[in-house]
Parts: structure tokens; sequence; C-alpha cells
């Protein structure tokens, strides 16, 4: 069974992550996901993009074993390639996050242009607890919210409900379990009769800077963060289900 499905009507395409219960990302899930989203690259047919998920969260993370030093760099690597792509991606990208979206799963929501929400979603980057941070979230929480709310969520890896996000700005709309699809379906509405060509450029000129930013990030990660011992100690502690003992070095 593929762990991420594409499905196309009426200008619409559908992005579906397809590992229920959880959809934890695991290496072969996101050359599956990457491979997805440039299949729409140039379909000039699809005016909007959704990312939604079966199962009840809409992504718990990436995989916690691909995060070992051995392996970091080449997960880092092909996580990455995953948003390269979505920012490369013309037509505005819809999140549909029906369940929990945490660490990598926050990660691919927030990239996303817009999110719709039910009311049972939560959100957070819990990287911190584990010894490390999380990139993505790191570059653009920033510039989604405001500073100290996403100093908060990345230094403290508190997780948010639904309702707080939409306050704090990270959540277009939120709807009622028994109306999320339609929820979807109205907001997508409202971009579908709008120019391609004009949504495509729109975009484009909001994004400038993004890769940049995340290149600079990706280096900071690899060469100072992942040498330390309590990265290790960390993504250690969490597998072996253990308190971790930090070293401060």
């Amino acid at each position: 069974m593929p762990t991420v499905t594409v499905e196309k009507s009426n200008g619409v395409a559908r992005v579906i992550l397809n590992q229920p219960p959880l959809n934890v990302i695991d290496i072969p899930m996101m050359d599956e996901l990457n491979a997805a989203l440039r299949s729409l690259k140039d379909d000039r047919a699809t005016k909007v993009i959704v990312i939604a998920a079966q199962g009840k969260a809409f992504s718990a993370g990436v995989d916690i074993k691909d995060h070992t030093p051995d392996r970091v760099e080449m997960m880092l690597t092909k996580f990455h390639a995953i948003f390269h792509t979505l920012w490369s991606l013309e037509p505005p990208v819809v999140a549909a996050v029906q369940g929990s979206a945490l660490g990598g799963g926050c990660e691919l929501a927030i990239a996303c242009d817009f999110i719709v929400a039910g009311e049972r979603a939560k959100f957070g980057q819990p990287e911190i607890k584990v010894g490390v941070f999380a990139p993505i979230a790191t570059l653009l929480l920033p510039r989604l919210i405001a500073r100290k709310k996403a100093y908060e969520l990345l230094l403290t890896g508190d997780t948010i409900d639904a309702r707080e996000a939409e306050r704090i700005g990270l959540v277009n709309q939120v709807a009622a379990p028994e109306a999320f699809d339609a929820a979807v379906e109205a907001f997508v509405a409202r971009l579908t009769p709008l120019s391609g060509v004009v949504l495509r450029h729109a975009k484009r000129a909001i994004a400038l800077g993004l890769e940049q930013g995340l290149a600079e990030i990706e280096k900071y990660y690899f060469n100072d963060l992942m040498k330390s011992e309590d990265a290790l100690e960390g993504l250690n502690a969490f597998m072996e289900k253990r308190n971790p003992v930090w070293k401060e070095k």
C-alpha cells in the first residue's frame, strides 16, 4: 500500500498521507511524499493543492529512529527535500489538519500556505524535549506568528490546541469534527474561482527568502547541534523510554 496518494478533481489535487493511525513519517514515506509533490510541479490544470491525512492524526512527526547520528543527515536531507519541493509548487497549498500535527507533522502543516484544522487538532514542536530542535519550524514560526510566541513553542516544546493556534494566527480556520470536510471544501472554493496565473505569481512573491534561510539552519543543525552530547542523550532516552540525563555538553 502506498503511504501517500494523490487524487485530482475539478482543479484540486489532494495529497493524502496514508500511514494511519499516526502517519509517522519515515524515510520511505518522505520519498513518496516528495515524489507526490513533484508530480504536481508542472500540472497547469491544478489550481489548489490540499494536503490531508487518513487516520486519527495528521502526522505525529518524523520517526525518532531516523534521528540517530548515523542516519540524521540522510533523514534531514530527504525530509527537507519535501519542503524545497513544497515551496517550489506554484498553486496555493492548504493543509487539512483533522488530528494532531506534532514535530515534523506540524512543520509540514505550517509550511503550507493555509491551515484548516479540526477542533480536535493539536500543534506542537516537542523536539526540544528530546535534545534537538526543529529546523523548519525554527525558520517558519517567527515569520508566521509573534516572535515571543514562536520562542515559547520552539523552546518549551509545549502543545497547543486548534483554537489557540487560530488565536495566535497559525491556523486560518477551525471546524467542528462533523463539519471538517465541508469547511475544507468551502475554504478551497474561495481560491478556485481566482486566476491561477495570478495566484502563482502572488505566492511566489510571498515565499522569497525561505530557501536561503533553511540552508543556514541546516548547517548549524549538522555542524553544531548533532555533535553535542546532549542531542544524542535526548534521542537515546526517548527511544529507551526514560528521562534524559543532560550533560550540558
